[in-house]
Parts: structure tokens; sequence; C-alpha cells
């Protein structure tokens, strides 16, 4: 398991390093707005990486509801732990409004 955590952080690492080496890069060359299609495309995309998630959170929170009424009812000592698995889930959203804000950036 913690050679597993030692994995996870070290590809975390190299994405976000790598991310910023983009970005300065994008900074750099001065970049033009997209204009036209192409603006209402990006606006697009935005609305779908926003959409997509609030709907596969609404389809995981549903079926994670259900089943965790009924480790309440069996085991009601649970509740705090069911709550945290409703919650995560939200992730998914929250990782859609930050996709949706880089794509905005873009326009």
């Amino acid at each position: 398991m913690k050679k597993l955590g030692i994995v996870v952080l070290a590809t975390l690492f190299v994405l976000f390093a790598t991310a910023g080496m983009a970005l300065a890069q994008d900074a750099a060359a001065g970049a033009a707005k997209p204009s036209g299609s192409n603006s209402g495309l990006l606006g697009l995309a935005a609305a779908l990486a926003v959409g997509l998630g609030a709907i596969g959170t609404a389809w995981a929170q549903s079926r994670i509801g259900a089943a965790a009424a009924g480790a309440i009812a069996e085991r009601p000592e649970m509740g705090g732990l069911m709550l945290v698995f409703l919650a995560l889930p939200e992730t998914m959203v929250i990782l859609g409004f930050l996709v949706a804000f880089f794509v905005i950036g873009k326009i």
C-alpha cells in the first residue's frame, strides 16, 4: 500500500510539473485567443465538462445513497462513514468545473 502511495504522489508531481511547463510555454508564445466557431466549441466543451461530471455524480450518488440507507438501517453507527462515501463523487463535479475554467480561460 505504501508503494502505491509513493507511485501516485510521483505521478501527480510529474503531471503538475509538466503542466506548469506547458502553461509557461503558452504564456511565452503569446497565444492568440480563438475566435468565431472555435470560441463556441470551447464553450460547448466547458458545458460538457460540467454537465457530464454532474450526470456521473448524480448516478454514483443514487447508487451510494441506496446502499448507505440499507447499511445505516442495519448499523446506525456507520452514518458518518456513509456521509464520506456520499461526498466522494462530488469530486467529479469539482474536476468538471476545473476543466471548464481552464477551457474558458482559452476563450
